[in-house]
């Protein structure tokens, strides 16, 4: 069979496998739960770590953290490809774990031992303080690629590789499934808890080698578990790139580029669909009609005696032409989730710094609230939203709607973009009052940076809180769309694609900071985003994302009016196709 078409077939050897389902799930839930913790114990905080164990400047660690995420997130899609093509998930996952664990290690060293990291830098001004050396910086940036090459294996693997283990023909394989994604997104939530809490606390307060050891060691528990577990696991062999296809569609156009489409498209193109294919069967619809060159015969092309295309470079039938279809008319919907983002990415960057020149006293006692554990209401707020919206108001909007879901997906994902602008706008609004008050009545001096405001930094909460019920609109919907409209085999390819649009988010909102940064030093204003929050205008800085928001938003509203969601029957007709077996 050809390349492409490898990933369309259901596996003949399904029967053979010997699915354990919750027998494994010790090991596969506790690897699970101990690499969240040690990963997000380790990334949560590093903006701190950046700033005083390295001496960096506010710009500088910000940047190398937008960097760092984005670098994390667009090595899913390298890490997807690589397992789906070569190596498998228990493989893939495996390298990827214990290429975590060594990052770990590696960082944990740098604050272990004085000669990896820069002098302290006691209370001195930051302009004095003396900065990394090149191999200090080299030995830490060595720690961050190995904590990359981990998360690209890791993320795009974990979910799918702990599905693997319930036979998906059962019933109580089919429970077992959405079980073990109960038990995965409770486990996230867990350990984001605890690493915004405890751990946060131990790298802030107690002792950054035992902050970030901590984390390693977990990682190391984890790494163990899914080695112990190696026997009890259903292993899925790599069967190649679902990429592969739609490649080959978009050259088969471009090499047929010259002919004219038929008018009976139904009767006149290549239909051929391989048996058990597992994709639904496509409509064929009227947008992207040059992608259906790519289903025109013609005297030159070859047919095996299958069925399928002996040059599927030069001939692809129509229900992949329709995929690819469906690929490219969710592209701009991705696109507009790429700076969608960048407000969310501010909620966990200059949020700290803000808290950092708050007044962070619970109530009238000393404890002071690490500035990095309040990113943890985001957190709270999505989990206490999902399922008061779930169980309440999705029930009453579907029977006004009478629609599944109340809502439509690109309905919620353009709710979730209007509260990121209003949140945004609340954002600029708190920071003007936390600047003024810091100027005119402060409560004490921040090392390094300025005067800390009166504003307590409880304040903060309702920004933070807001974010979290925006992502739980438009990240979540965004998940679910690209589930459902994605071709069946290509949904683990789906997934890495959020990521992805994270990653470009990251470095969008690295070099919106930095030219930002560089544009206002000589502006009448001042730089709006200088060490100490006091002497910028960071309030500024949040406006203008909200105004890109509100430019994005307006672009998302054009795409989703365009958009066809998969199976749309209007304004198509159906091809001749032979209804397969999954």
């Amino acid at each position: 069979m050809e390349e492409n078409e490898k990933a369309c077939v259901t596996t003949d050897e399904e029967p053979k496998l010997h699915y354990r389902g919750w027998k494994s799930m010790p090991f596969v839930i506790g690897n699970e739960t101990f690499e969240k913790l040690g990963t997000t114990g380790t990334s949560s905080n590093l903006l701190i770590y950046f700033t005083t164990v390295f001496n960096m400047k506010s710009i500088t660690a910000t940047t190398l953290i937008n960097i760092f995420n984005g670098t994390t997130n667009f090595a899913t899609l390298l890490g997807a490809f690589l397992c789906d093509t070569y190596f498998g998930r228990y493989k893939t996952l495996g390298f990827a774990s214990v290429a975590s664990f060594l990052g770990m290690l590696v960082l944990t060293l740098t604050a272990a031992i004085s000669k990896l990291h820069p002098t302290h830098c006691g209370n001195q001004d930051s302009g004095a303080c003396p900065g990394a050396t090149p191999w200090q910086f080299a030995f830490l940036l060595c720690g961050l690629g190995l904590l990359v090459i981990g998360a690209g294996g890791i993320r795009p693997c974990n979910l799918a590789f702990g599905a693997d283990q319930f036979n998906p023909n059962t019933e109580s394989g089919k429970r077992g499934i959405t079980s073990f994604f109960n038990w995965y997104y409770f486990t996230f939530t867990f350990a984001m808890m605890v690493s915004l809490t405890i751990i946060v606390y131990v790298q802030s307060d107690v002792s950054w080698a035992w902050g970030l050891g901590i984390p390693a060691f977990m990682m190391f528990l984890s790494c163990s578990l899914f080695f112990l577990g190696t026997r009890l696991y259903v292993k899925v062999k790599a069967d190649g790139s679902p990429l592969t296809g739609a490649v080959q569609v978009i050259v088969a156009a471009i090499k047929k580029r010259q002919l004219k489409l038929p008018e009976q498209p139904s009767l006149s193109f290549y239909n051929h669909i391989p048996k058990n294919c597992i994709n639904s069967k496509l409509l064929h619809t009227e947008q992207f009609r040059f992608l259906d060159k790519a289903a025109i015969m013609t005297p030159e092309d070859q047919i095996n005696s299958d069925g399928s295309a002996v040059n599927p470079w030069s001939l692809c039938s129509m229900q992949k032409v329709e995929e690819v279809k469906v690929l490219a008319r969710m592209f701009p919907i991705w696109a507009s989730a790429v700076l969608y983002y960048v407000a969310s990415i501010q909620q966990q960057t200059y949020v700290v710094f803000q808290a950092l020149q708050s007044d962070r006293r619970l109530g009238n006692t000393n404890f002071r609230i690490p500035a990095a554990s309040y990113t943890i209401f985001t957190m709270l707020g999505l989990t206490i939203w999902i399922p008061i919206y779930d169980r309440i108001i999705v029930p009453r909007l579907q029977g006004l709607t009478k629609k599944e879901g109340g809502i439509s997906i690109l309905q919620r994902m353009g709710i979730g973009m209007v509260l990121a602008i209003i949140t945004t706008i609340l954002s600029g609004i708190v920071e003007d009052r936390r600047r003024t008050l810091a100027i005119s009545k402060p409560v004490g001096i921040e090392h390094r940076r300025g005067a800390i405001s009166c504003l307590s930094g409880l304040w903060l909460i309702p920004q933070l809180t807001m974010i979290g019920l925006s992502e739980a609109f438009t990240i979540i919907a965004q998940v679910e769309f690209y589930y459902k409209q994605f071709p069946e085999n290509m949904r683990s390819t789906g997934g890495s694609l959020s990521f992805v649009g994270f990653a470009l988010s990251n470095y969008l909102s690295g070099l919106l900071i930095s030219t930002v940064h560089r544009t206002t030093k000589g502006a009448a204003t001042g730089d709006w985003l200088p060490e100490d929050l006091n002497k910028g205008r960071l309030d500024y800085f949040y406006y203008l994302v909200a105004a890109l928001g509100l430019i994005n938003f307006g672009f998302f509203i054009v795409c989703a009016k365009w958009y066809k969601y998969k199976g749309t029957a209007v304004g198509t007709h159906e091809l001749s196709l032979e209804k397969t077996a999954v």
